[in-house]
């Protein structure tokens, strides 16, 4: 019966069904062949929704698009472009660093690469850099968003676990960072080598001017980060305020958005809402099957009978998620192997939050890897050109990214060291 149920979900995850479907179907194959009441759906799909921290999920869905909505992106844009534009590739610099200031609005890589690959990759095009470049420093920048706080994989890791999604919001920063300046100094060399354009060094002045066009933009990063770390809010209150305050800004502020523009957005964040709890209350049911059948203990056993080095085991590990990072999206690939492979790091020594880092950095990573890098199908139809072309273009920061894991997995510090600072041991 086990072999059925990874059998049928291989079989419909390869014919392209969405992971959700290919969850449902292959855990009710199962129970029906096991005989077991198919009650049990809802009761554990419930079970899985049934917990607060996930209210996080809709109001960070929410506050992205009435940021962006409200005229964020461009403001972003402008601001990264003053700031960064005089350097050898100017544009492609301002993609990365606004990558990295739109991810403390998103939290979600997908809706990075949508919303500044809409604006950046088509003047990247017309100011002379080559399409499959401008898709792949794109799709590729667009994977620090969810490692820079606020972060959904973090509130999934967070509600497996129960560790707090306050410290991991917290661990992913350094780390982020590292990721976007790993990428600058790739594309400077790239921009080098191929004379892409630069600007001109902007005057101190109209970079103050453009800063403060991004300033209410820029303070609600400040506002999550500091109601969290403070202790003025929880993660969860944090999404709560940010709409209140995106809705504010956008209206009243920047006044690009207004109230009729709400109902769509409510319901856009909806349906991105709801295909996200479909998904983690089927990954449910499967991981519920899986324990029964005791598969994650043996997984365990397997790995722990092989070494029980803890440098070795986190470069398995590394290894398998890197692997499965390249047929599974991001949220499914945690809510099934996380709970697994966190009790295997903790058996070997490893910080829960450690090793939280090393897993969500490793299925970013699989954001831009084919044949399921969800960010490189989202960078193909905007640049309109092959998966195959922006992979290949890809292959330089994809090493950065592998580097900067490397270096996260064996110094802990770098993801430790900020949340024992802030919340203390």
């Amino acid at each position: 019966m086990v072999a059925a149920l990874f059998i049928v979900f291989l079989v419909l995850l390869f014919l392209g069904l969405p992971i959700a479907f290919c969850l449902g179907i292959s855990s009710l194959v199962y129970l029906w062949m096991a005989g077991i009441p198919l009650m049990v759906i809802p009761q554990k799909m419930y079970s899985g929704i049934d917990v607060f921290v996930l209210l996080c999920i809709p109001g960070f869905i929410l506050a992205g698009n009435l940021m962006n909505r409200g005229g964020i992106s461009d403001r972003i844009i402008g601001f990264c472009n003053a700031l960064v534009g005089h350097i050898q590739g100017g544009l492609a610099q301002a993609n990365i660093v606004a990558s990295m200031i739109f991810a403390g609005i998103s939290g979600t890589a997908v809706a990075d690469t949508a919303s500044l690959g809409a604006i950046l990759i088509p003047a990247m095009q017309k100011e002379g850099y080559d399409v499959d470049f401008s898709c792949a420093v794109t799709a590729a920048s667009s994977t620090i968003g969810p490692i820079i706080p606020p972060s959904m994989p973090m509130i999934i890791a967070g509600t497996l676990t129960g560790l707090s999604v306050g410290r991991l919001f917290i661990a992913g920063a350094i780390p982020g960072v590292l990721l976007g300046i790993g990428m600058m100094i790739v594309t400077y060399f790239i921009a080098k080598k191929r004379n892409y354009p630069k600007g001109e060094k902007v005057p101190r002045r109209l970079l103050v001017r453009e800063f403060f066009g991004a300033f209410w933009a820029l303070m609600l990063t400040v506002l999550i980060l500091y109601g969290i770390v403070g202790g003025f809010f929880s993660p969860t209150e944090a999404a709560m305020v940010a709409c209140l305050y995106a809705v504010v800004v956008g209206i009243f502020v920047y006044k690009d958005l207004s109230f009729r523009d709400l109902p769509m957005l409510l319901l856009e964040a909806s349906i991105t809402t709801a295909s996200i709890i479909v998904l983690v209350g089927l990954a449910n049911l499967f991981a519920w099957i899986l324990t029964s059948e005791q598969i994650p203990q043996m997984v365990a056993d397997f790995l722990l009978g092989i070494t029980k080095n803890k440098y070795l085991i986190i470069l398995m590990i590394n290894i398998l998620l890197l692997f499965v990072g390249t047929f599974m999206e991001t949220i499914a690939a945690l809510l099934t192997l996380f709970p697994t492979l966190l009790a295997v790091a903790l058996q070997v020594g490893i910080d829960p939050i450690h090793f939280s880092m090393i897993a969500v950095l490793n299925l970013m990573i699989g954001l831009t890897t084919p044949p399921v890098g969800v960010c490189l199908f989202v960078a193909s139809s905007i640049g309109k050109i092959s998966i195959s072309r922006i992979a290949i273009a890809n292959i330089p920061y994809l090493l950065v990214s592998i580097f900067v894991l490397g270096l996260v997995s064996y110094i802990p510090a770098i993801s430790t060291w900020l949340p024992n600072l802030l919340f203390g041991m």
